[in-house]
């Protein structure tokens, strides 16, 4: 449905590439104000090309593991608004490949850093903006590692069901501010990021590559890849007012994964 979020604002973690990028392209062709941030250049002066940007489209360079870089972000955006309609917690990284006795210390504190402790510092800061909305949207990018064991990946998981309890409580929390927090769990994406782990597992068994992205995509029911799109495609449904009733819940979009082994 064209303009399904008109005159909504959102502030999306982590936009410029990848998953973020998608989320912002379906809520712009819907009708949004989107406000995006990342911490890389080249994508940010691309985004910053866009034929609706400073008019629709608002890119700002900000390192989500940073707190004070992203109160300096929210006080850009305030100068631009006082209340948003959502906040799309998207930032996230892919974090080390291994057995847990062969990890080094300073990675899996990283992944919580930017999986986990970065959505901290993102929602203390919209909630403000949300209550003077009379309500809105929340929404937490976990994985179906957040549902799920993931060997070889345990910093990753530990830190993707750790977003699904922060989603689970802040609904509880918020839901008398009319504020949904829901959490989209992705299946296998199809993009930069899945080559580097198909990359990273496939030296670390070393087996090919191809072997290991059939395996993955043999994880679904459907036997198939997730593509970007469909998770902007679950964002806009869930901010706009088709979604309103819609909290606390933990949603995969992953083609009916059962496995992630």
């Amino acid at each position: 449905m064209p303009n399904i979020l008109k005159n909504k604002k959102i502030i999306i973690s982590a936009g410029a590439s990848g998953i973020g990028w998608a989320i912002a392209k379906v809520c712009l062709s819907k009708g949004a104000t989107v406000f995006i941030n990342d911490i890389d250049k080249k994508y940010l002066n691309k985004v910053k090309q866009h034929p609706l940007n400073k008019k629709k489209l608002f890119a700002y360079e900000c390192d989500a593991s940073n707190e004070n870089d992203v109160k300096n972000l929210f006080k850009q955006i305030s100068k631009k608004t006082k209340k948003i309609d959502a906040l799309i917690n998207n930032v996230g990284i892919a974090g080390p490949t291994g057995t847990i006795e062969k990890l080094k210390s300073k990675d899996w504190e990283q992944t919580l850093k930017i999986n986990v402790i970065s959505h901290f510092y993102f929602i203390k800061l919209a909630i403000p903006m949300l209550k003077k909305n009379k309500g809105g949207s929340i929404i937490n990018l976990s994985s179906g590692a957040g549902i799920m064991g993931f060997p070889l990946r345990s910093p990753y998981a530990a830190s993707k069901w750790a977003v699904i309890g922060v989603t689970k409580t802040l609904a509880m929390e918020l839901g008398k501010f009319k504020i949904r927090v829901n959490a989209i769990c992705p299946g296998t994406i199809k993009g930069n990021r899945m080559v580097r782990v198909i990359k990273d597992k496939a030296k670390f068994l070393k087996v090919s590559k191809k072997s290991i992205e059939k395996d993955f995509v043999s994880m679904a029911s459907m036997n198939c890849w997730i593509y970007e799109e469909d998770i902007g495609k679950l964002c806009s449904f869930l901010i706009s007012t088709d979604g309103e009733r819609i909290s606390g819940q933990a949603i995969p979009v992953d083609g009916n994964a059962t496995r992630m082994d």
